[in-house]
């Protein structure tokens, strides 16, 4: 409406049942709206609650096996991607059945491979190790 004194935006306030609220006290003149207050505080309110909700870190886990196929471990990557891009860790497993235990370096170069591939999104918490007859690493977004 441009500016107006308070007194002449008070009343035309008043006569639509409105309030007047200061937007912008920095201002000169100091920008006012005609508006409802409490609807004002309850989107202000809102808006704050949104902005403040943190990011829990879960950590998702990826489970493949020595045998797995190539498209297979791609799509597999590409689920984890999605994960890292969500700010959740990683936790890649490859877990080895009877004798495939003979072959863990089969395992190791699955895993490393898929570290390499994700390396420009996530960075190494934990290297790859065995624990009974899996084999695990943990990746962090960076």
């Amino acid at each position: 409406m441009g500016p107006m004194p308070t007194s002449e935006a008070l009343e035309l306030a008043r006569q639509s049942g409105l309030d007047l609220v200061e937007v912008a006290a920095d201002e000169r003149p100091p920008v006012c709206r005609i508006m409802d207050y409490g609807k004002f505080k309850y989107e202000q309110k809102k808006k704050q609650a949104k902005s403040a909700k943190t990011h829990q870190v879960q950590v998702k886990e990826i489970r493949l096996r020595p045998k797995t196929g190539e498209h297979d471990v791609d799509f597999k990557v590409k689920q984890a991607r999605g994960f890292l891009a969500e700010r959740d860790k990683v936790k890649v497993t490859i877990m080895f059945k009877g004798r495939e235990m003979a072959h863990v370096d089969r395992g190791r170069e699955l895993i490393l491979g898929v570290i390499a591939s994700l390396e420009d999104i996530a960075k190494i918490e934990k290297q790859p190790s065995m624990e009974g007859r899996s084999m695990t690493a943990v990746l962090t977004p960076k």
